[in-house]
């Protein structure tokens, strides 16, 4: 009886390190990403977490296999997260709030890490689970909406256009936030909203021939469409200010992405190589730097300031 237990085992071994690799056996960790769609800051984000994990788990004398799956849209981070969680992966890296949210939902026992994300508390409704941690794209509100307005001019009465998509929760926070600051220097704020992207044409429209300026929050579906919002917007000669940089804004107050996702990469080899847990880890953030695009600015007739 001992000898075909013994035997069983052995097999069940050879099996798993055959066919699985066994996450985390020996030398080697296996960890999936998810990102949520294509889109620069995304693949910044990605690009950076990659890098920094390899680099660090190399200089630890350690291997690590990264799967970087792209969904697409949000229905479809479940499936991916899912397909990481059967494979029993060492660690989950979830790039923007679906995924992560999709993530945290799909385990309790695989580290997660989110990145892209603005907002944990309002995300987990102030309960952040155990399991989870990671880096946020979240900027200074108020340093944002006082730039716009020295930069633009503007006064009391002008109208300010927020542009968002409704199936984003982070993107409701930041649009609260910024009506609060603007309504305080007395300028109106009216919010464009939008669910499917064959509305938003005719919605950033409208929105440029009833505005002075636009905002657009760190929303990955209007990022990832943003080449609409800037076409329109500068042929009516409308200056867009986007949290997340980008071509289409005259100037943002924004971070680096790359350096972002390289900040998840680093705590991701701090939880493989049992330095810490999710818990262990507070989300951090970074400091966002000010880049005017002189170009555009030029063309709507705006002065960049001198410093």
């Amino acid at each position: 009886m001992k000898k075909t237990l013994s035997l069983v085992l052995v097999l069940a071994l050879c099996l798993c390190l055959g066919l699985t690799g066994c996450a985390g056996a020996g030398d080697g960790y296996t960890v999936g990403v998810c990102q949520l769609m294509e889109h620069d800051s995304l693949d910044q984000a990605t690009q950076g977490f990659v890098d920094a994990l390899t680099e660090e788990m190399e200089a630890a004398g350690k291997s690590v296999d990264i799967d970087v799956q792209v969904a697409g849209e949000a229905s479809l981070c479940t499936t991916v997260i899912n397909t990481f969680v059967s494979k029993k992966v060492d660690l989950i890296m979830a790039n923007a709030t679906p995924a992560l949210v999709s993530a945290a939902n799909a385990t309790a026992e695989i580290p997660v890490l989110g990145t892209s994300v603005t907002d944990y508390d309002d995300t987990f409704q102030g309960s952040i689970p155990a399991n989870v941690s990671g880096t946020s794209d979240a900027v200074p509100f108020d340093e944002q909406a006082a730039m716009m307005i020295d930069t633009l001019n503007l006064t009391a009465g002008d109208v300010v256009g927020v542009l968002y998509c409704l199936n984003e929760s982070n993107s409701l926070i930041q649009y609260e936030a910024v009506k609060a600051l603007f309504e305080a220097e007395g300028i109106v704020v009216n919010a464009y909203t939008f669910s499917e992207t064959t509305e938003l044409q005719a919605l950033v429209t409208s929105m440029a021939s009833e505005c002075k300026a636009v905002y657009v929050p760190s929303d990955n579906t209007v990022a990832q469409n943003d080449s609409i919002v800037g076409t329109i917007c500068t042929e009516k000669n409308i200056p867009v200010f986007t949290s997340y940089g980008g071509t289409v804004c005259y100037a943002s107050l924004a971070i680096d992405y790359y350096e972002l996702g390289a900040e998840t990469g680093r705590m991701a080899a701090q939880i493989l190589l049992g330095e810490a847990t999710p818990a262990d880890l507070e989300i951090k953030t970074l400091t966002p730097t000010v880049v005017f695009n002189e170009e555009l600015c030029q063309t709507l007739g705006i002065e960049v300031p001198a410093n």
